[in-house]
């Protein structure tokens, strides 16, 4: 079962929804949201990525950058930016990328779900990239961010939520500047909230699709509330976090890829012998993605080659390890160009797959890697079964297209519990 909850939203006036809707603070750098701020000053990302507002030199988790963003998030309320609905609500957020449409649900989710492995994880956190998070819901009492959960398809919950959209008025509808259309409906009537509490209950396990680290941090705000709270009963919002909830079946995965400064002292001729010894290699005339599993791309001095991973070089029965992240990490990555632990070495350089072939294609002939790889993209069969299993799948093995946007929908904390 889950336990989901409505909740009393702060978001955007509907005439600042468009202008406040921001992409999350993780898919970004410094310049990069700097840059979006000045295109839009009312972005989120004042918030979520506070830092942009100071130089260079002044270090992403300095104190200054966190007070930044509470001062700016007292300021979207105190000037009527952004309103708390007046009662609890639950809310469908759907997303139109293209051809591609995907329709999940706003709510609260448990955090005692997720410490009791209800709610499944298949990733590690950082303790530093925790630690961000936690300093963040602190400093604001909110969630600012939704964790992107998923479940296996349930027909009554489609049919539950295509209803309530038939017979409501979106509260927002806009397309972003990338072509992505943002649909946004409030559901308060009480009884369709009790009927999504219902149906929700009565399904199966919710996976982390995406956001494990404001997962984490959220579970530790709540047990750092919860210390602060004689009266603590179990129904206060900080233990909860914001969630946005879609079927696996509207999921849309793209690859995660990497791009490496060095060849490890390889000569571009040795390396690909050396790679040979792994995966049967063969050159291709352009930029390409991979047409099947264990399949990869990789671009190595302006040429692009195909290559496929040798049957002895994995087991198709490790549900981790015979993930294409892991098949390239150790077959090649680590035994080759020396990448033993690539959530730390600096050597090595995560691409989203929205940014397509162009941008390793880019990353190489500017002389800031001298390889990159394509992935295969992981499927949510895949995610789910690493999960279910208990097992961790490697980093950076998943992109999720179209992102959602912060902004929308905040969840406030109780503030006096969490000083």
């Amino acid at each position: 079962m889950a336990e989901i909850r409505p909740f009393r939203a702060l978001r955007p006036a509907a005439d600042k929804a468009k202008r406040i809707a921001s992409l999350p603070y993780d898919v970004m750098d410094r310049e990069e949201a700097r840059a979006e701020i000045k295109k839009q000053p009312l972005s989120f990302l004042r918030v979520t990525r506070s830092d942009a507002a100071f130089p260079d030199a002044t270090g992403q988790y300095e104190d200054a950058v966190y007070e930044e963003a509470a001062s700016v998030f007292r300021e979207y309320q105190a000037n009527d930016l952004m309103r708390t609905d007046a009662e609890p609500c639950f809310y469908i957020y759907r997303q139109k990328m293209g051809g591609h449409e995907q329709t999940g649900l706003v709510a609260a989710a448990s955090v005692e779900e997720y410490r009791a492995g209800a709610i499944k994880k298949h990733e590690l956190t950082r303790p530093e990239k925790e630690d961000d998070r936690v300093r963040h819901i602190k400093c604001l009492a909110a969630q600012t961010g939704a964790v992107f959960l998923s479940y296996k398809r349930a027909p009554e919950i489609a049919r539950l939520i295509a209803d309530i959209t038939g017979r409501t008025s979106p509260v927002y509808y806009f397309t972003a500047d990338d072509g992505i259309s943002h649909i946004f409906y409030i559901v308060n009537s009480p009884a369709d909230i009790e009927a999504l509490r219902r149906v929700f209950a009565q399904t199966g396990p919710l996976y982390i699709a995406d956001g494990h680290h404001r997962c984490a941090a959220a579970l530790r705000a709540a047990d750092i509330a919860r210390a602060n709270n004689p009266l603590h009963t179990g129904q206060e919002e900080y233990n909860y976090f914001l969630a946005v909830i879609f079927p696996d079946d509207m999921m849309r995965i793209l690859a995660y890829n990497r791009a490496v400064k060095d060849l490890n002292g390889w000569t571009a001729a040795e390396f690909l012998a050396k790679v040979s010894g792994n995966f049967r290699v063969e050159t291709i005339a352009a930029p390409a993605q991979p047409a099947a599993r264990h399949d990869f791309t990789m671009c190595l001095a302006g040429k692009w080659y195909n290559l496929t991973a040798k049957d002895e070089t994995f087991d198709e029965k490790d549900l981790s390890g015979g993930l294409e992240a892991s098949i390239l990490q150790n077959n090649l990555l680590s035994p080759i160009l020396g990448i033993l632990d690539p959530r730390a070495d600096q050597r090595i350089q995560f691409v989203g797959g929205i940014r397509g072939t162009d941008a390793l294609s880019e990353l190489v002939d500017a002389g800031k890697a001298a390889v990159a790889f394509c992935l295969y993209p992981t499927s949510m069969r895949e995610l789910m079964a690493v999960a279910d299993a208990g097992k961790i799948m490697p980093p950076k093995s998943t992109w999720f297209e179209p992102k959602l946007r912060d902004g929308l929908a905040v969840h406030l904390l109780e503030e006096d519990f969490l000083k």
